[in-house]
């Protein structure tokens, strides 16, 4: 009997993982185990989406919890160590670019188990992003890639990585997507903005932080700014007393939302605001123009071919493009679908999997 692991620690893991668990479900020689590291341990940020995404509980749970890089890296790598030595399994299925990514596939190869890594082969090339670093180190140690987009295999053929190794597949994130909008109908346009923010060079310096906000306010216009506020960013918000002189008029601050209540929220919007990974992807798919406050992006199919507009983070663009938005004078806001972003990836990959593990 074959026995596979997948590996998942963070939000965007979840909605990657759920389409390739339902496909290992549906046979009958494999054993396919879901790990939940805990790296995202809470209701709102985990187990919410466990239970929309119909993938049920964990089969394994670490519970490592926050912590540094190094401290939350470590936990990861000593737990799931002592789940492979146990468990014995053919391959480890790690997704995305968060540590859980990183850690298990180091303790994985160092134990000789093959390593599958889902959304591999992307880069912003910007080394101060933590994701660029998992990115690297993973893939430099995966047995079989899976790329969502041609720039993955460009990069890994560059890195010097086997034709035969890389697989491109389609994007299991969008599979999800995909699955939901077929079942539940899209809600009617609203005014209003979707904003979400995270990632510590845009939150944790409060004058920083304050200035985004305000860009992203003026440039709204009439429109109100929905703004699930991650953890993290509402810490710095509390802290520096930035959340006592917001417009709350204008700003709709909310817990973090399910997976359901977001693509809804992200399927009503005029625009989506973020620094997020995915949802420069989701956007795409869906169609909502996407601003991105970053000056690089590991997903370029989104620009070249999508709604997405990566801006940066000086106010004055940031203001200007959202007005653009605002005002409906965006120009070449269009959206055309990635190639075999059709829902179909996680089959693909499992059907890869199950060939080549029937091989060695």
């Amino acid at each position: 009997m074959i026995k596979v692991i997948s590996v998942v620690g963070a939000r965007p893991n979840f909605m990657k993982a759920a389409p390739v668990k339902h496909a290992f479900d549906s046979l009958k020689n494999v054993t396919h185990l879901l790990l939940h590291t805990g790296q995202h341990y809470d209701a709102a940020m985990s187990d919410i989406f466990f239970e929309e995404l119909g993938m049920g509980k964990p089969d394994l749970f670490l519970g490592v919890g926050s912590g540094s890089h190094a401290e939350q890296t470590a936990k990861i790598m000593i737990e799931f160590e002592k789940v492979c030595i146990e468990q014995k399994p053919n391959l480890v299925i790690v997704y995305g670019d968060v540590n859980s990514t990183l850690a298990a596939s180091i303790v994985a190869k160092k134990l000789n188990i093959k390593v599958a890594h889902v959304e591999s082969g992307l880069r912003s090339f910007d080394r101060e992003m933590p994701e660029e670093i998992n990115r690297i180190v993973t893939d430099s140690i995966t047995d079989l890639f899976f790329v969502t987009e041609e720039s993955g295999r460009t990069h890994l053929l560059h890195d010097g990585k086997k034709y035969e190794q890389i697989f491109f597949v389609g994007n299991t994130m969008i599979d999800t997507l995909v699955h939901f909008c077929t079942n539940n109908s899209a809600p009617q346009k609203g005014n209003y903005f979707v904003l979400t923010l995270h990632r510590p060079s845009n939150v944790d310096n409060h004058e920083h932080l304050k200035a985004l906000l305000q860009s992203i306010e003026d440039g709204a216009g009439d429109c109100e700014i929905y703004f699930p506020v991650h953890p993290r960013t509402m810490k710095t918000l509390k802290d520096s007393g930035i959340i006592n002189n917001l417009n709350l008029t204008k700003w709709k601050l909310l817990d973090p939302a399910g997976y359901k209540d977001f693509i809804t929220m992200v399927r009503g919007a005029k625009g989506v605001v973020t620094d997020s990974g995915g949802i420069q992807e989701e956007t795409t798919w869906l169609g909502v123009p996407c601003i991105t406050l970053r000056e690089s992006t590991e997903r370029p199919s989104t620009v070249e071919l999508g709604t997405n507009t990566l801006i940066g983070i000086e106010p004055q663009m940031v203001k200007n493009a959202v007005s653009r938005i605002a005002t409906n004078t965006a120009q070449n806001l269009y959206s055309k679908v990635p190639p075999l972003w059709d829902g179909r990836a996680a089959e693909r990959i499992v059907n890869i999997i199950m060939r080549e593990l029937s091989l060695s």
